[in-house]
């Protein structure tokens, strides 16, 4: 998804689902051209969700998106990432890790804050590396 590029065709709002899904789909575009290999998106097990793995070279990477429009006031979608979900993100790599036989991989948790309009057009999509 492409800065100003909408999900819908008709300029409506998306509900929050949608509205995730197209965060979601501009940070994996995001990361596949920066070079990272997708491996999954929104992998579930027992313990929880990943938005996105990829591989970084040898690197297993485990990225949280958060979506926010830009209308919102309650601080950055980064910000979001409490210490609750980074433990569920946490315990849910593990086991990720375990069922696709990678311990032996290093690993890094990202956060990527994507802003956009109510109708999906894509503002701004934040990166942060090492963000827990």
């Amino acid at each position: 998804m492409e800065k100003g590029e909408r999900m819908t065709g008709g300029g409506g709002r998306l509900n929050r689902r949608q509205l995730g899904a197209a965060g979601e789909t501009a940070a994996e575009r995001y990361l596949r051209g920066q070079g990272m290999r997708p491996l999954a998106r929104n992998w579930r097990c027992r313990s929880g969700e990943i938005d996105l793995i990829l591989m970084d070279g040898e690197l297993v990477v485990f990225v949280e998106v958060r979506t926010r429009t830009s209308n919102r006031s309650f601080g950055t979608a980064a910000e979001s990432v409490d210490a609750r979900k980074q433990r569920q993100v946490a315990a849910t790599s593990q086991v990720f890790l375990m069922q696709q036989h990678l311990l032996d991989r290093q690993i890094r948790f990202d956060v990527i804050s994507v802003e956009a309009q109510g109708d999906g057009a894509i503002l701004s999509l934040d990166h942060i590396r090492s963000a827990f």
